[in-house]
């Protein structure tokens, strides 16, 4: 069992990450936190094979600093930098903070899970584009559009707060859009309908 340590401010990444992971089979996610700055402290406890690094945490805190000190503490543990912001520095950051892989947060969850796999088996990987290239649609989603601009942003691990905040509607329009998303594709959780949307080319960020 792979374990996995996620750094990240956003609890709805946290959970999305921590779910895909932990589906997938082969990962346990030990620990999440907030703060950068308390990462070499958790690895020394936790003994995690993998870290998800976001760039920017709480507090200001550096995620490609605690990067730095945990690839030097810990020289076994493997580090993938993450970013929610088209800055390309970012990724070349990363290389130099030692670590193995640098991914969009934007991208699919199944590629979080095939570089995490590809990490450990010692591969890298460096996302160098605005955003990862999605397979063709294979149909038309049967979504309104209000249903798609919900789902667009369900696909960057956005929480319902955060959505209707984005999209100026309430938390209960959000609420019923997924609903409405659930009941025409039969699934009966959201994380299901968002790996959905990305394997029929539905959403391309």
């Amino acid at each position: 069992m792979i374990k996995v340590l996620i750094v990240d401010d956003h609890k709805s990444m946290c959970d999305s990450l921590s779910f895909a992971l932990e589906g997938a089979g082969g990962f346990s996610v030990v620990g999440t936190l907030s703060d950068a700055g308390f990462a070499e402290m958790y690895c020394d406890k936790l003994k995690p094979d993998l870290v998800f690094m976001d760039v920017c945490t709480t507090e200001g805190a550096s995620g490609l600093d605690a990067a730095i000190l945990i690839r030097r503490k810990f020289p076994d543990i493997k580090v993938v930098v993450m970013s929610g912001f088209d800055e390309i520095t970012f990724a070349a950051g990363a290389k130099e903070a030692g670590a193995h892989a640098f991914i969009r947060k934007g991208s699919s969850l199944v590629l979080f899970v095939d570089i995490a796999r590809g990490v450990v088996q010692g591969r890298t990987y460096w996302s160098e584009t605005k955003s990862v290239s999605m397979p063709e649609p294979e149909s038309e989603p049967p979504f309104t559009e209000s249903e798609m601009d919900v789902l667009r942003l369900m696909c960057r691990h956005m929480t319902s707060k955060e959505i209707a905040q984005e999209l100026g509607v309430s938390e209960e329009v959000v609420a019923l859009n997924k609903s409405e998303m659930l009941a025409k594709t039969g699934f009966g959780k959201t994380i299901d309908l968002v790996f959905h949307a990305f394997s029929k080319g539905w959403v391309n960020l």
